[in-house]
C-alpha cells in the first residue's frame, strides 16, 4: 500500500511539472509549419505559439504565425515566439520584440519580416538594410490592414 501511495505522489508531481508552459524546440529540416505546411528550415525567421495547455504550433515565419491566429482563439495562447534574427534559432517573446520589414532581408513567406530581441539591433539592421520598424501590436495592425 505504501508503494502505491509513493507512486501516486510521484505521478502527481510529474503531471504538475509537465504542465509548465514553455517553448518547444523546433526540429529544423523536419518540423512542418502549422499554417502553410512547409518544412521549417530557416533559423532566423521561424516562430511558435504555445497554448495555455502547453500545445506548441510551429511556423516557418512570423507571418505564418500571425495568419494562423485568424483561426485560433487568442485567449488560449500563452506564448507568441519569434526567432531572433540576431541569434538564429533563439526564440524570443514576440510581444516584446521589435520587428523590421525590409525588402533587403528575404523571409520564407515573402513578407520580408524579421524579429529582434533588442531594439538597438533592429535599428542597426534598419540603418544597414532599410525598412520600417514595428512593435508586436503595430505589426498585427500592419499585417491585418
Amino acid at each position: 500500500m505504501k508503494t502505491l501511495k509513493h507512486y501516486s505522489i510521484l505521478a502527481l508531481l510529474l503531471v504538475m511539472f509537465n504542465c509548465t508552459v514553455s517553448p518547444k524546440a523546433i526540429d529544423y529540416g523536419n518540423d512542418g509549419c502549422s499554417f502553410c505546411k512547409m518544412t521549417i528550415v530557416d533559423k532566423t525567421h521561424a516562430a511558435e505559439i504555445v497554448t495555455k495547455k502547453n500545445k506548441a504550433y510551429k511556423f516557418d515565419a512570423t507571418e505564418c504565425m500571425v495568419n494562423f491566429m485568424d483561426d485560433f482563439e487568442t485567449t488560449e495562447i500563452e506564448l507568441f515566439l519569434s526567432n531572433d534574427f540576431s541569434e538564429p534559432g533563439t526564440l524570443i517573446n514576440a510581444k516584446k520584440a521589435t520587428f523590421l520589414i525590409s525588402k533587403n532581408i528575404p523571409s520564407p513567406m515573402g513578407a520580408y519580416l524579421s524579429a529582434f530581441k533588442s531594439t538597438a539591433d533592429a535599428e542597426k539592421m534598419q540603418a544597414e538594410k532599410g525598412g520600417d520598424l514595428y512593435s508586436w501590436e503595430e505589426l498585427l495592425t500592419h499585417l491585418k490592414g
